[in-house]
């Protein structure tokens, strides 16, 4: 792999489960939806270096050299620059810390800017935009702000700066430290400095205390500590809803056509995400998360969808914006999703094996034991009415629809868990439904198997293979000991695993051609199998080759091109990370052995 010719994204984020920034090596931040994930971007640059707007800290001489670095064990962000003369550190983040009882997080983003060695002159460019790029602001000067008024929002950057450099065109010499501190709606009155630093600190003491709570495995303990900060990110915590990812429109490979909105919860992935939560130890966004489903279940009555907004509004209206260059020229630009129209009857079971740990977990049971008999009872109804249908599958294929293997087998795991609840609480009747789903679902697999091949088709009645059927060896429907489960796997492997331990979802043609580049949580699963058929060795070599895949952050994309390793995909991508914290904890669970070494 050629170092120059990979592509990454060059930035990193910062957020504080209100919203998420984006901030490049260069000091801009390309990327800022307020004042939610799925508002307009205030600062949009990824997808339009014009109609975007700006918010940098350039140097006036040119820029030799740009690091980047978190403070460990946090979502603070330092970027570090030099010029021809001088060197200074931009440090960013979003305030979130415990006060009065809750959590404090405020939409506000703070930027300090200190020297740090030399004479560094610096030009700060502030120029919000919003409907996505359609409108401006009026500026506004104030004695130690400027206001940007727009039609439908107001936001304030206030500053110990001298207000004239936003007015004028002149540089700013940078000998003691400035801060750039940008709300939306709220009006900033306090000491700007002492606030500043106060939230700074306060904010660094709160996500390290987050980690020294969470479990943590030995195995990989770094990238495991990063993604499980991204995951946590990526919460909206007024609700609870987890976002595939805070960007849209992020190409899948250049010119592919393929640029999808992810910023929304997908339903479909829950109990993925609840995995990774149960495992770091994080039960509060645990509990949060199960509830923003289950209130989703509660409230639709007709089918479930693959996704919703993080509000858990139904309808995701997909437009285009064709006023927007796009990422690297790549459209078209979409916003809002039209998957949500799709039928996925995995979502019955991913709804059912996410919240079981609220019915038979005892640490959770004991405030939800009131409704566990109607609400089991109410998706297990679901599965019992779409069980023996044909749907778009887990990669949402637009125009083909099939009996996928991966929807019964989610309806099989989804029949298991209501079969536990069912026998915890007596429930005689949901017990004798539960075991006839299952039976039926296991049926509907196994109508999937090719005996004469040893593999799992991706549905009935089709010659194509499909990642998502190594599910079958992690969620224990084959025993990972049997010749079955390795045949299974070892078949798999000789069609859509890549370079490097890359994995391809499939390589068969679907609406928009043959894919070009690999999912990268289908190279995590296939770690996960490896571990579960005891091929340790080989899941360790291959999660130490996925690493690398990561940019200079350790943050990971949704796509990885096989041939040069390059990141594509919206970014950071939850489910990679999410698929990261899985595997590694796999692992440790395998290579788990008393050691006072």
């Amino acid at each position: 792999m050629e170092a120059q010719k990979r592509h990454t994204y060059q930035s990193g984020i910062i957020g504080n489960c209100s919203y998420i920034a984006h901030i490049a090596k260069d000091s801009n931040i390309c990327w800022l939806c307020w004042p939610t994930f799925q508002d307009s971007f205030i600062f949009g640059g990824l997808l339009d270096t014009q109609k975007g707007g700006e918010f940098s800290i350039k140097p006036t001489t040119t820029l030799l050299d740009s690091q980047q670095e978190y403070i460990q064990n946090t979502n603070i962000l330092c970027t570090s620059i030099t010029s021809e003369d001088g060197s200074y550190k931009i440090t960013d983040y979003a305030p979130r810390f415990e006060q009065y009882d809750r959590y404090y997080k405020p939409l506000m983003l703070i930027r300090k800017i200190e020297p740090l060695h030399g004479n560094p002159k610096i030009r700060v460019n502030c120029k919000p935009r919003y409907e996505y790029g359609k409108s401006g602001f009026v500026r506004n000067r104030g004695s130690n702000h400027i206001q940007f008024d727009n039609a439908n929002i107001k936001v304030r950057l206030t500053t110990n700066m001298p207000i004239s450099h936003f007015f004028d065109d002149i540089a700013h010499v940078l000998s003691t430290p400035i801060y750039l501190i940008l709300t939306v709606g709220n009006v900033f009155e306090n000491s700007i400095e002492d606030t500043a630093e106060d939230f700074l600190n306060r904010t660094r003491n709160y996500w390290q205390n987050w980690i020294k709570r969470a479990s943590i495995p030995s195995f990989y303990q770094q990238q495991v500590i990063r993604s499980a900060l991204v995951l946590k990110m990526h919460q909206y915590e007024d609700t609870g809803a987890i976002i595939a990812a805070s960007t849209t429109s992020l190409p899948e490979f250049p010119n592919s056509g393929r640029t999808w909105d992810y910023r929304y919860c997908w339903l479909r992935d829950s109990y993925y995400v609840l995995t990774a939560l149960s495992h770091i130890g994080h039960f509060e966004e645990m509990e949060k998360y199960a509830s923003y489903i289950a209130n989703i279940t509660q409230t639709d009555h007709g089918r479930l969808q693959p996704l919703y907004s993080i509000m858990g509004q139904h309808k995701l209206t997909e437009t285009t914006l064709d006023h927007l260059t796009g990422y690297l020229d790549n459209k078209p630009i979409r916003i809002g999703n039209q998957a949500y129209e799709h039928i996925q009857n995995d979502v019955y079971g991913q709804a059912l094996i996410t919240l079981l740990p609220l019915f038979t977990d005892y640490r959770f049971r004991f405030q939800n034991t009131g409704f566990a008999k109607s609400w089991t009872t109410f998706i297990l109804n679901k599965i019992k009415n779409t069980i023996d249908e044909k749907d778009a599958g887990i990669w949402e294929f637009r125009n083909l629809e099939n009996r996928h293997c991966y929807s019964n087998l989610f309806q099989w795991a989804g029949a298991t868990a209501a079969l536990k609840i069912a026998n915890q609480y007596g429930f005689e009747e949901m017990k004798e439904e539960a075991e006839m789903l299952r039976k039926k679902a296991s049926e509907h697999i196994e109508d999937c198997y090719d005996p004469d091949l040893k593999v799992y088709k991706n549905a009935v009645d089709s010659a194509n293979l499909d990642a998502s059927t190594l599910q079958l060896i992690m969620m224990g429907y084959l025993d990972p000991t049997s010749e079955k489960a390795k045949d299974h796997l070892q078949n798999l492997e000789k069609e859509l695993k890549g370079e490097k331990g890359l994995f391809y979802r499939y390589l068969h043609k679907d609406d928009f051609g043959k894919p070009k580049a690999t999912f990268l949580v289908c190279a995590f699963w296939y770690v996960e199998a490896l571990a579960c058929v005891g091929r340790i060795d080989e899941a360790k070599q291959v999660f130490e080759q996925l690493l690398s895949f990561g940019n200079h952050l350790m943050l990971f994309s949704e796509d990885i091109n096989d041939s040069d390793g390059s990141q594509w995909g919206n970014y950071p991508q939850a489910y990679s990370h999410v698929g990261l914290v899985n595997a590694a904890y796999r692992i440790a669970i395998k290579l788990d052995k008393p050691t006072f070494l």
